[in-house]
């Protein structure tokens, strides 16, 4: 893994601030193992996606993953703490052999499956394109299916979730202000992306602050270790 180096970081938030963030998470993870082809990490499961994206956030930024989210009930700001040792020590997806439902067969889904998916509004039209994605077929079963029930698709989902458990992390909630309970998802990409943006441009405004002050280029700034860089910015302000 790339030992981020803070010129790294700003080049790995300049190459991807304009993208999707389905493709900055595969930007971050292509750019933190080298060895690794955009287009390869693209076809992983989710949940390789996202031990990759733990693994590497826990090596960039620390253990502890702290956000908030707002009760979907009284809009209460709820805040949540979670440790990156835990997604990064997660077990690698199952995915050996095909789940089956019902005589049909399916891989996991992938992240170019999700990207296929993103601009649907319509979570069944969503739902029915990605099992549709994942669907293996031989030669008599070429076309789409067209008697999907409900209980089908929550069935796939159930097994695909149990074959693959990183592939959607829930966070539970319970809202002291007005008792409501509810989960939501979280998701790494976009999480580390946040973390990534917001390092980015604190970095860009010490370099422009030390530039200002005492006329130094941008690669001379961020040689300096963050304590040293630190301390010259706490005499500027001074």
């Amino acid at each position: 893994m790339l030992a981020l180096r803070q010129a790294d970081l700003l080049a790995l938030w300049e190459s991807g601030r304009a993208l999707h963030p389905l493709d900055q998470g595969l930007l971050t993870v292509h750019t933190a193992f080298s060895d690794t082809q955009h287009d390869s990490a693209a076809d992983w499961p989710i949940g390789r996606r996202n031990r990759a994206l733990a693994e590497l956030r826990l090596a960039w930024f620390g253990p502890a993953l702290r956000g908030w989210t707002s009760c979907r009930q009284c809009a209460e700001k709820l805040e949540f703490e979670l440790d990156g040792r835990a997604l990064a020590g997660s077990g690698l997806p199952q995915y050996r052999a095909p789940i089956i439902v019902n005589g049909r067969a399916f891989r996991l889904p992938t992240g170019r499956d999700l990207s296929q998916i993103a601009a649907e509004q319509d979570p069944v039209a969503a739902a029915m394109t990605l099992l549709e994605r994942c669907r293996l077929r031989d030669q008599d079963q070429a076309a789409p299916a067209t008697d999907w029930t409900d209980e089908d698709i929550d069935a796939v989902g159930e097994k695909m979730a149990l074959a693959d458990p990183l592939a959607e992390i829930m966070l539970h909630f319970d809202c002291p202000a007005c008792g409501a309970s509810f989960e939501e998802s979280l998701d790494l990409s976009t999480f580390l992306w946040a973390e990534i943006q917001a390092r980015a441009q604190r970095l860009l405004l010490e370099v422009h602050t030390l530039a200002t002050a005492y006329g130094w280029s941008e690669a001379e700034i961020l040689s300096l270790n963050a304590t040293r860089r630190e301390f010259y910015l706490e005499m500027v302000r001074a």
